[in-house]
């Protein structure tokens, strides 16, 4: 791992995250750029202290030159550290599992691109609401024409933690996050990429347009906090995104409705085992999460029956588990599981980029703007 030292949130997540499954072993970390603070994380979790390092350029050099070395690493740095290291690493022959969004630069994101095809690694992105089961199963629903033609999209991410200036106060989490320098943009960036992603995730739709209201509420603060757009998808469908993280009194709301022709769909984070569907006629249905008439894809990525609630961590730990099982039959020399594979690529973070990028393109210039865009593959 690199990142993740005393008092980082996406760490520990991260870290429960991968051993959940029992598939990877946490062996060897750069958890700071203090190496005082990177021994400290290290001999809190247990880990050999010959194997906790001052940086990660000597992670990768001295891992890469043990015969019992890392396979993968986990990249849980913030946002404008996340290419360096990676390029890094997958130069030195890792496989890669890196927090989103992947990039500050569309430029380093295809750099990525094309580094991950050169050395045939695995890249898994940690968009983490792909991994819940009733995402899955809307995913499905849509595939298999449950509710029609898709015509409009509603994702949304309201938090209200940054509606004061927290990050004036030494507030950790908030004093990065708000750093243009190394978040590279705010609310967008942080939670609106994850309710693009969701929505591509569910519907496969990709984007053609938008027109972005970026803004930033909080007075003195450099980067913004809200944003609300409209989105053309090509095809014909259309979509809302609205992404705030001064919205008082909202916790973690991502919520996501998919409305079709024949029929619509309704997923809240904040309720995650229920899926609402609708039709044109007959009575609201609610899927649930552990049952058998799940779709199969559904149904892999749960770990308990029926009425035992599985929420965040556990969708953060499928992202690991189908990332380290891919990586294991890549080392095996044999083909991954049937669902294995279903996790957010480097070619799914190099989107993300773009719309993120595109989004504040088109609030500095109020206006619709291009958002078409195939990455490197």
């Amino acid at each position: 791992m690199v990142g993740g030292g005393p008092g980082a949130f996406i760490g520990a997540v991260h870290r429960m995250a991968a051993a959940l499954d029992g598939s990877m072993e946490l062996v060897a970390g750069a958890f700071s750029s203090d190496p005082d603070k990177s021994r400290e994380q290290g001999a809190t979790l247990g880990l050999s202290l010959e194997r906790v390092y001052g940086s990660y350029q000597e992670m990768a050099e001295k891992e890469s030159a043990r015969v019992d070395g890392i396979d993968v690493v986990s990249i849980v740095t913030p946002n404008h550290m996340h290419f360096p290291v990676a390029k890094v690493f997958l130069e030195a022959g890792f496989h890669v599992v890196c927090d989103k969004p992947m990039t500050n630069t569309l430029e380093d994101a295809e750099a990525l691109c094309r580094l991950v095809r050169k050395s045939d690694a695995v890249f898994a992105l940690t968009h983490n609401y792909t991994g819940y089961p009733m995402v899955k199963e809307a995913r499905h629903l849509v595939q298999q024409g449950r509710i029609g033609t898709v015509r409009k999209v509603v994702v949304e991410y309201p938090q209200g933690w940054l509606a004061t200036p927290i990050e004036r106060d030494g507030h950790k989490q908030a004093d990065w996050r708000t750093d243009p320098r190394r978040a590279g943009a705010g609310a967008l960036g942080d939670i609106g990429s994850h309710a693009e992603n969701l929505a591509r995730y569910i519907t496969g739709l990709e984007l053609e347009a938008l027109c972005a209201d970026v803004t930033t509420f909080v007075p003195g603060r450099r980067i913004d906090d809200d944003v609300s757009m409209l989105l053309h998808y090509r095809g014909g469908a259309r979509g809302v995104l609205h992404a705030s993280q001064v919205s008082v009194g909202e916790e973690n709301n991502l919520n996501i409705r998919v409305h079709g022709s024949e029929g619509s769909l309704q997923w809240f984070q904040e309720h995650p085992n229920w899926l609402y569907c609708r039709a044109l006629t007959g009575p609201e249905k609610v899927y649930k999460r552990g049952n058998d008439y799940l779709a199969p894809a559904t149904q892999h990525a749960s770990r308990l029956p029926s009425g035992h609630p599985e929420a965040f961590l556990e969708a953060f730990a499928n992202i690991y588990v189908n990332a380290s099982r891919t990586i294991a039959a890549k080392i095996a020399g044999e083909a991954p599981g049937p669902f294995d594979t279903d996790f957010p690529t480097v070619q799914d973070g190099a989107r993300g980029v773009h719309f993120i990028l595109t989004a504040l393109q088109s609030g500095r210039a109020r206006a619709w703007t291009d958002a078409a865009y195939t990455p490197p593959l």
